[in-house]
C-alpha cells in the first residue's frame, strides 16, 4: 500500500514563489545599476590604463551576469508549469545558473592573473590615478547598494546568494583599487596596479569554487549537508509498528527545498495512516517539506528487486 503526501510540498512551493516575487524587483534594480556601472568602469579602465580597475570591471560584469541569471532562473522556474514531463517544474534552472556563474568567475580570475603577470614582467606604466580613484569610489558605492539590496534574498535562494556574495567580494575589490589609486597618486609606483589586480583575481577564486561545489552537490543529488540520513532512518524505525526502512533518499531540488522518498515497512495490525502521519511530522522536523512515503506490510514481496 503506497501513500504520497504532497500538501506540505505544495505549500512550500507557494512560499518559494512569494519569496521569489519579492526578490525579482530588487534584482532588476541591482541589474540595471551593475550593468550601467560596468560600462563606466571599463571605459575608465582603458582610458586610465589601469588593470586593477579593468579587473574590477570584469568582476563586476560577472556580478551582472550572476544577477541576470538569478533573475532569469527565478522568473522562468516560477512561471513553469508542473504539468507534462516537467513534474518538478524548472526549479533546477537556479542551480544551473549558479554553476554557470561560478565558471564565468573562474574565467575572469584566470584572465586577470595572466594579464597581471605579463604587466609585472613587462613593466608597463602610465596609470592615471585620478580617474581610477573617482570611478573606484563610485564602484564601491554601487556594490554596497547592491549588497544591501540582495542581503535578505540571499537567505532564500542559491542564485541570489551567488549574486550577493559577488557584490560583497566586488566591494572589497573596489577598496583594493582605491588603495592602488592612492598609492600611484602619492608615490608614482605603478606596479601596485597589476599587483592589486592579481590580488582581486586570487580573492575571487575560492568563492567561485565554493559556489560551484554547492551547485554540483545539488545537481549530483547528494544529500544536503544539514540532513543526517542515519538519524532519519533510526527515528523512522523507532515509530510504533515500523519493522524496516529502506530506499531512503534525500536530495535538494532547489534552494530551501529538500525532497525525500522512503519505503516504510510495518508489522501486522499497524495503522498505516498513523505511521504515515508520524513519518510526515518527523521529516518536517528535519526541514524536509516534500516527501513521498510508501508504507508496506511486512509480508509484501517484490520490493527488494527494486532496492538501490
Amino acid at each position: 500500500m503506497a501513500h504520497d503526501h504532497g500538501h506540505a510540498g505544495h505549500d512550500h512551493s507557494d512560499a518559494l514563489r512569494r519569496t521569489a516575487a519579492r526578490n525579482v524587483g530588487r534584482l532588476w534594480i541591482a541589474l540595471v545599476l551593475t550593468v550601467a556601472f560596468v560600462v563606466v568602469e571599463a571605459i575608465t579602465a582603458f582610458v586610465a590604463g589601469s588593470l586593477a580597475l579593468l579587473s574590477d570591471a570584469a568582476h563586476m560584469l560577472t556580478d551582472g551576469v550572476a544577477i541576470a541569471l538569478a533573475l532569469g532562473s527565478i522568473v522562468v522556474a516560477n512561471r513553469a508549469s508542473h504539468g507534462g514531463s516537467r513534474t518538478f517544474g524548472l526549479f533546477r534552472l537556479e542551480i544551473l545558473a549558479s554553476l554557470l556563474n561560478a565558471l564565468l568567475t573562474f574565467a575572469v580570475a584566470g584572465y586577470v592573473l595572466v594579464e597581471a603577470t605579463l604587466r609585472l614582467v613587462d613593466g608597463d606604466s602610465g596609470v592615471e590615478a585620478g580617474p581610477m580613484l573617482v570611478v573606484a569610489v563610485a564602484g564601491l558605492a554601487v556594490n554596497l547598494i547592491v549588497f544591501l539590496m540582495l542581503r535578505d534574498g540571499a537567505q532564500d535562494s542559491l542564485a541570489v546568494r551567488g549574486a550577493y556574495v559577488d557584490a560583497m567580494a566586488d566591494a572589497a575589490g573596489s577598496v583594493g583599487v582605491i588603495v592602488a589609486a592612492v598609492v600611484i597618486a602619492t608615490t608614482g609606483w605603478d606596479p601596485i596596479d597589476p599587483i592589486v589586480a592579481a590580488v582581486i583575481g586570487v580573492w575571487i577564486l575560492p568563492r567561485a569554487w565554493r559556489l560551484a561545489a554547492s551547485a554540483l552537490r545539488v545537481l549530483l543529488q547528494v544529500a544536503p549537508a544539514h540532513v543526517d540520513l542515519d538519524a532519519i532512518r533510526t527515528e523512522l524505525l523507532a515509530l510504533p509498528g515500523v519493522v524496516d526502512v529502506h530506499d531512503l533518499h534525500v536530495w535538494t531540488l532547489t534552494s530551501e527545498m529538500d525532497v525525500a522518498s522512503a519505503h516504510v515497512m510495518i508489522g501486522p495490525g499497524t495503522d498505516a495512516h498513523s505511521v504515515l502521519d508520524q513519518a510526515r511530522v518527523l521529516l518536517l522536523e528535519h526541514e524536509i517539506a516534500h516527501a513521498t512515503i510508501q508504507v508496506e506490510p511486512d509480508d509484501h514481496a517484490g520490493c527488494a528487486e527494486l532496492n538501490w
